[in-house]
């Protein structure tokens, strides 16, 4: 167990607004990263489905009434909050996604950690060059790895979503950046490809589908998953059974939370006490999914 940080009166409000978000593992992260450095933080959950363009300004509205630092933002709300805000940051703007939002001077100024995040997490896993990847989701976090892998270097990327105009928005945005292009499928995504990326729900508990064929992952593939509940998500059980290298949801869950806390306080937390948390929180859903 790490140091817990001393006690103090100075408050940091942040949350997480989505759906569904029971499962999320950010208000015990957030929560215990503030602590080590002396904060008493809040991490509100703002669960709330089907929120229309309308609801979602309300909600907006709160945020930057009601004394918090900033949130963040998840399925299915990363692009819809985008032409609510007074601000983007470079990065957000240039793919029109947003997972994290500060208040600044009465302002909400829009990020996205899931980029920087990712390309942290994804960093070891990546050759030298020539690398090749797939990723299967072009929606709000389909469009931050296929950044963070552009902002490695990553030169050919191929992407694959159930909706192609969606797919084709994302390589267009990418074109300046990367070798980006549309897959027609996920074998033509996956075909000579060095790695591949999950940037979709599918898989997430109580999903047991997978977003590809288990006959197309083979050992000399590495697979990432943006799914952490369960850390082994169907694809990774698949991908390890065929020998390939994998990454769970567990890094890019811990990297894109550090940046966000980051962004909220200006102050640099600990990503071995947000992975702590995070692990006992992955650990206790475990257990009760097995007593149940």
């Amino acid at each position: 167990m790490s140091k817990r940080g001393p006690a103090t009166s100075k408050k940091l409000l942040t949350g997480l607004l989505g759906a569904p978000i029971a499962h999320s593992a950010s208000p015990a992260m957030h929560e215990r990263a503030a602590e080590a450095l002396g904060l008493r933080g809040h991490y509100q959950l703002i669960e709330i489905a089907g929120a229309d363009a309308a609801q979602l300004s309300t909600l907006l509205e709160g945020v930057r009434r009601l004394g918090f630092a900033g949130i963040n933002v998840t399925y299915p709300y990363k692009e819809a909050v985008v032409p609510l805000l007074d601000e983007l940051a470079p990065g957000a703007a240039a793919m029109a996604a947003v997972n994290t939002v500060v208040v600044r001077d009465s302002r909400l100024i829009g990020h996205n950690t899931d980029t920087t995040g990712f390309a942290r997490a994804v960093a070891p896993l990546l050759a030298p060059s020539n690398n090749a990847v797939a990723v299967i989701g072009a929606g709000g976090v389909g469009k931050a790895i296929a950044f963070a892998l552009a902002s490695r270097n990553v030169a050919d990327i191929r992407i694959f979503d159930s909706e192609p105009g969606r797919a084709e928005k994302l390589a267009s945005l990418l074109v300046a950046r990367s070798g980006a292009r549309v897959a027609l499928s996920v074998e033509d995504a996956l075909d000579g490809a060095t790695g591949l990326v999950n940037g979709t729900p599918v898989g997430m508990l109580p999903n047991r589908e997978m977003p590809v064929p288990a006959t197309l992952l083979h050992e000399r593939l590495w697979v990432a998953d943006a799914v952490y509940s369960p850390l082994i998500t169907p694809l990774l059980a698949a991908a390890q059974a065929k020998g390939a290298r994998i990454m769970t949801g567990r890094e890019l869950a811990i990297y894109q939370a550090a940046d966000a806390f980051e962004l909220f306080t200006g102050l640099a937390p600990s990503t071995d006490v947000m992975g702590e948390a995070f692990d006992e929180v992955m650990a206790a859903r475990s257990s009760a999914y097995y007593a149940a």
